[in-house]
């Protein structure tokens, strides 16, 4: 049974890594996890693409005929905070959200600090996120390489930690919530262009299935 899983696994990372994970829509991407086991395949996919995010995401998943009522259940809310999120990109990705947000729009140029304006974002998204407290919520914060390692992953921290606080301020529950910071070690695009730069100074959020989700799905699904 071993041997079979480790073979199951290895025949699934490869297509995923091979065809790459955009090429793969939510369906495609459950059936595999649910063979592979999501922690296992979100933890290397994550690695190998430096993309933390989509791997918290494929980390969390659970697969199968449960894995796709919990995307339906992801669908509904993506489409309410698409409604509601001007200033920030909202993509529905496996069995989980993907928030990010400019640096620009939480936060002035090296600080890490809420002003009046980032709390006004902040609002929109928990006045979706309350309404579905079925889910947890990890924030990731994000550098470009100006600046030392170091520095970068400080900030980067501060960031996340300020955000979640503030998540929790206006009435997320605290174990919900998760902050990380990733400083400039996961860039999404380069940083030789000042561009490049500024789309990599960004916080993310990852919305996941909590275990009340998951136990629902199983119910409704059957499994």
């Amino acid at each position: 049974m071993k041997t079979a899983k480790s073979i199951a696994f290895s025949l699934v990372l490869a297509g995923m890594i091979g065809t790459g994970c955009k090429s793969l829509n939510n369906t495609q991407k459950g059936a595999g996890i649910g063979v592979a086991g999501g922690a296992v395949v979100g933890g290397v996919i994550g690695k190998v693409a430096g993309n933390t995010a989509m791997g918290a995401i494929i980390g969390a998943a659970v697969g199968g005929t449960t894995g796709a009522v919990i995307g339906r259940r992801m669908d509904k809310q993506a489409e309410e905070m698409k409604q509601v999120m001007g200033d920030a990109e909202v993509r529905r990705e496996g069995e989980g959200i993907i928030i990010n947000f400019k640096e620009k729009v939480l936060f002035g140029f090296n600080e890490s600090v809420l002003g009046a304006s980032a709390k006004s974002n902040l609002d929109k998204l928990v006045t979706v996120l309350n309404k579905y407290p079925d889910t947890n919520i990890e924030v990731i914060g994000h550098t470009d390489d100006k600046g030392t390692d170091s520095y970068n992953q400080q900030l980067s921290e501060k960031r996340a930690q300020a955000t979640t606080a503030y998540l929790r301020s206006q009435g997320i529950a605290a174990n919900r919530t998760m902050a990380k910071g990733m400083g400039e070690s996961d860039p999404v695009a380069e940083n030789t262009t000042e561009d490049g730069r500024s789309q990599n100074r960004r916080v993310e959020f990852v919305i996941t299935a909590n275990q009340q989700m998951v136990n629902d799905a199983k119910k409704e699904s059957g499994s």
